[in-house]
């Protein structure tokens, strides 16, 4: 099954959630989250997901109560603000880890020289940079969109002092963001 995302986010800003396994309109869904690839066609997030059926990363689920129950999938029962919610802190957990790997956790993957070691990733593979940006843009536009969606029907967002913590810290690192400046 294919999820329309930009069908999904409208939805739940008219408080409607549907079940993306039964594709009941629900009151609540349950949301949380799971490593098991059986669910992976219930995370609306990871739809572009290269590893697709065999991806064995955390990843948000929402199911309705019934679906949870056959899943045996176990998470907290929540409305569609809610969820949306859910969604918004599940990109920007996505984006931390993105800065975290920009500003270390790269190097962990590479067999560097003393001398490389003040090097950045863009300066040590170039490839692997342009991988992790394009995936860091989706995610900033991704997030970029819950954003709006919430100040166009006047909703608080959650935390709003971590977007401009991570766009001072992307650009300390000297990488752009869309998020801001």
């Amino acid at each position: 099954m294919q999820i329309n995302w930009e069908e999904t986010v409208n939805e739940l800003f008219e408080h409607r959630s549907t079940c993306p396994r039964c594709e009941r309109d629900c009151e609540t869904l349950i949301v949380g989250y799971s490593r098991k690839p059986s669910l992976n066609r219930f995370a609306p997030r990871h739809r572009d997901c290269p590893r697709a059926e065999e991806c064995d990363a955390r990843k948000l689920i929402t199911l309705c109560g019934e679906c949870a129950r056959d899943e045996r999938f176990r998470g907290n029962e929540v409305d569609a603000g809610q969820v949306l919610e859910s969604y918004l802190l599940d990109c920007r957990r996505d984006l931390e880890e993105s800065l975290d790997y920009l500003a270390e956790y790269w190097r962990d993957e590479f067999d560097l020289a003393e001398d490389e070691l003040d090097r950045t990733l863009e300066q040590v593979d170039l490839d692997a940079f342009r991988q992790e940006n394009e995936w860091r843009r989706r995610h900033e536009e991704e997030y970029l969109r819950y954003h709006r969606e919430f100040r166009a029907r006047s909703r608080r967002i959650p935390h709003p002092g971590w977007r401009s913590e991570y766009v001072e810290e992307i650009r300390a690192l000297g990488y752009d963001t869309v998020l801001g400046d």
